[in-house]
């Protein structure tokens, strides 16, 4: 085998085992807040969105430092400090004893972790250009593949054990996750010139953001993350609105997000050979419309089997367009700028989460739960037209990326 291909699959094996850990709890933090309650005197609505709000702002500001210093000192130490650093800032979660101690150590998870797009630099690093659609649906795989199993998990977990032990599974997790890096992937890391080691990092980040269509590849991730995350905050409440019984709205919001989850899986698979046969273009204009047409019969749905079906079709198509976009942002820039690419992609994501929770809660205060699906699919609507107009074909990408 390869070399690149072993490290591609050992890295998606930890990303499986990662992205469990983090799914895990991700889809119960609403309720978790609840549960702990507060000691400010400020809502629990507003603890909500800061647990949400406050980890993606401070890793929105923090991940362009961590890519540039991975182009300059190694990719391996990056993913192994996000591994590592979540095992211990999540453990202490699960002894919070209050909604404002879990925010913060939300907000200094966001600092610290970034276990994705330190994977998919360290992939985009090591494997052929020709190969780097299949290699990032390979990634997608195992990022999908681990949210489809950890909500499920996590909400047997949650019920049967209380949402602290939830944690201390997640921990576990990414523990094994990092030991799985350290011992089993060496990385062939080339320092950069002397030169490029003394640029400074804005200068990085702005050599990126001139290139021809990153700007409308970021601004199209952006999109997509804001549309998809917006509803993780309500969906439990919106869940217990169907009628679903109460002992079992955390089990069924697993099972929500984990079949979307295992849908995107099975895409992700599909599309990113696909790409490199006939254009990550082409995925990323379909699967993208794809998503916004089924956001809108989400605001119509009355029973719960309603929301389990469109749920899967809006993740299988999320599946298509996550590796599309990433192999796109690989193709447009330069071998070597991976970790730059990625750690402005992480802070492109985190920023839309950010903001995801305040506009889902005030589309939920204007226009009620259901609107929040309306706002997804204009949204998306608006990427479809970006891609449209904006992408290149992958002849012109190609040309760009030599």
């Amino acid at each position: 085998m390869e070399p690149w291909k072993r490290t591609l699959y050992l890295l998606t094996f930890s990303q499986v085992v990662s992205s469990i850990g983090f799914s895990v709890f991700f889809p119960f933090l609403p309720l978790y807040v609840h549960a702990l309650g507060t000691t400010s005197g400020l809502s629990l609505e507003f603890w909500s969105g800061m647990v949400f709000g406050g980890q993606a702002l401070t890793m929105a500001l923090t991940a362009p430092i961590w890519g540039s210093l991975a182009d300059r000192y190694g990719r391996k130490p990056m993913l192994q400090r996000a591994l590592y650093g979540g095992t211990v800032i999540i453990l202490l979660m699960g002894f919070a004893r209050s909604a404002e101690e879990l925010a913060l150590l939300r907000a200094i998870q966001g600092v610290i972790t970034g276990t994705i797009s330190a994977a998919n630099a360290l992939a985009a690093s090591i494997v052929p250009r020709e190969k780097v659609g299949s290699a990032m649906g390979t990634l997608q795989v195992g990022l999908w593949g681990g949210v489809a199993i950890g909500p499920l998990i996590g909400g047997f977990v949650a019920d049967a054990y209380g949402f602290r032990a939830v944690f201390v599974l997640t921990a576990v997790l990414l523990l094994v996750a990092g030991v799985i890096v350290t011992f089993a992937i060496n990385e062939q890391f080339v320092p950069p010139p002397p030169k490029e080691r003394k640029r400074s990092m804005l200068a990085d980040w702005r050599k990126i953001l001139d290139a021809p269509s990153v700007g409308v590849a970021y601004t199209v991730r952006f999109l997509d993350w804001m549309a998809t995350t917006m509803l993780l905050p309500i969906l439990p409440l919106f869940i217990v609105s169907l009628h679903v019984d109460q002992n079992r709205v955390s089990t069924f919001t697993g099972l929500v997000v984990g079949l979307s989850s295992a849908a995107g899986t099975i895409m992700a698979l599909i599309a990113g050979p696909l790409g490199d046969r006939v254009g990550h273009r082409r995925v990323l204009l379909i699967a993208t419309l794809f998503t916004a047409l089924v956001s809108f019969p989400h605001a119509l749905v009355t029973e719960s089997w309603q929301l389990l079906v469109l749920q899967a079709l809006q993740g299988a198509s999320a599946g298509a367009m996550g590796p599309a976009l990433s192999a796109l942002l690989t193709r447009f820039t330069k071998v070597g700028d991976s970790g730059v690419v990625f750690g402005l992609d992480s802070s492109i994501t985190a920023g839309a989460r950010a903001i995801a929770p305040i506009l889902g809660a005030g589309a939920v205060l204007w226009f009620g739960q259901r609107g929040v699906f309306v706002l997804m699919g204009m949204m998306l609507l608006a990427a479809f037209v970006l891609v449209l107009v904006g992408v290149p074909e992958r002849s012109q990408a190609d040309a760009v990326a030599r």
